[in-house]
């Protein structure tokens, strides 16, 4: 992204670039659908048998691998298992070798450039017997190249491939004998699907069909985010940038999925020299804050002890209406930080009561595609900031 002559040609480089992932997801899912559903029926058998699935990366990339635990541990499908998964970031070199079992599945994160270290431990629980997934890289039973050199594109194409893990691993699960329940109550992820039992040889060309399918409504769903939001993308990335040009600091926050969305845009914001921190990045405080307090003050605790007037309060909510980010924007507010929502539905609550100077809406219903999309937006927002700031990725 080269240097704007003014902040009024903001919008239309933010919707290049968000307009930009499209031809790279297209080409990455047309080639990857089909070793996919394979991929996930094999999981499915594994987690069958009480496989585990454990996810490690290094810095931003750890955040994946929180994603896809609480993805596969809390399902947002009303009905559906609570699967065995765990991020191993923090110590991955000694916790995956000392917990990973044969029927176990490995799934390791790295930058496009790939990361020895994450390789070696792989490479450790191949042997070992377990599925593993190098994404990207060469040493996995499921390993894919780098799609695309940028390393927030990648990081968001792999976000939905996971993504599409999760959801199909359900539909396997059920063509097993003694499956949770009919696909009927989950028809609408796949919409190739019938609701009668069938072998799952037989449902891999559904799934990837279907798997193909959910990357073009992703695709879909940033084209009418960069047509229809990228002034209020670009208004609020100019926002940012002249709060911490003049000393303040970006706080992220969010719940869950959200959580690591924060994390993530909080690592990508002080990798490029821009002062960001995340309220959903320390456990211990958030646990203590819930447990002796109540869960709605776990950001409004900190944003108190932690915030100044200048800073800035980034929300991101798939719903709009979690009751804790409505009292950590409301205390924003009333601190003089400037606040920004990032929001899917139609904004919730959040939106309807002006909580955010800048709210960014990702007009979806179902979260996944609203968080691989708001994935895209903050991104576009860190290279933005990085550009305004003096410092452009590369």
């Amino acid at each position: 992204m080269g240097p704007p002559t003014a902040n009024a040609a903001l919008p239309e480089l933010v919707a290049e670039r968000l307009m930009a992932r499209n031809p790279v997801s297209r080409a990455f899912f047309a080639r990857e659908a089909r070793r996919l559903a394979e991929a996930c029926r094999e999981m499915a058998d594994r987690f069958g048998r009480g496989g585990r699935l454990l996810a490690f990366g290094r810095g931003a990339c750890a955040t994946d691998a929180q994603h896809v635990s609480v993805e596969f541990v809390h399902p947002v499908i009303v009905g559906k298992r609570a699967l065995p998964a765990l991020d191993l970031s923090a110590a991955f070199e000694v916790l995956v070798p000392a917990l990973v079992r044969p029927d176990d599945m490995v799934m390791g994160f790295s930058l496009p450039a790939g990361d020895p270290q994450v390789e070696a431990v792989l490479r450790e629980a191949d042997d070992r017997g377990a599925q593993t997934f190098a994404l990207p890289g060469s040493s996995g039973r499921y390993a894919v190249p780098p799609p695309c050199p940028d390393a927030f594109i990648q990081q968001e194409l792999v976000e939905i491939l996971y993504h599409t893990l999760w959801e199909t691993v359900h539909v396997y699960l059920e063509h097993q004998p003694g499956g949770d329940a009919e696909v009927g109550a989950s028809a609408f992820l796949y919409p190739f699907l019938t609701d009668a039992p069938q072998d799952t040889g037989g449902v891999v060309a559904e799934v990837e069909a279907s798997i193909v399918a959910k990357a073009a409504t992703c695709e879909r769903l940033r084209e009418t985010t960069a047509s229809g939001q990228a002034p209020n993308i670009a208004a609020a990335a100019a926002a940012m940038a002249e709060r911490t040009a003049a000393g303040g600091t970006l706080m992220f926050l969010g719940n869950g999925g959200s959580a690591t969305d924060a994390n993530d845009g909080a690592l990508d914001c002080a990798a490029a020299g821009i002062p960001a921190l995340s309220l959903s990045m320390e456990p211990a405080t958030i646990t203590a804050v819930a447990n002796d307090i109540g869960r709605d003050e776990i950001f409004l605790r900190q944003l108190i002890a932690q915030s100044r007037p200048g800073d800035v309060a980034v929300a991101i909510s798939t719903s709009g209406g979690s009751s804790n980010v409505i009292a950590a924007l409301a205390e924003a507010r009333r601190r003089g930080l400037l606040t920004v929502a990032l929001l899917g539905y139609d904004g919730g609550e959040i939106a309807r009561r002006g909580l955010a100077d800048h709210a960014i809406v990702v007009a979806c219903d179902y979260i996944p595609r609203i968080q691989e999309v708001q994935a895209s937006t903050y991104h576009v927002i860190v290279e933005t900031l990085a550009m305004l700031r003096g410092h452009p990725r590369g």
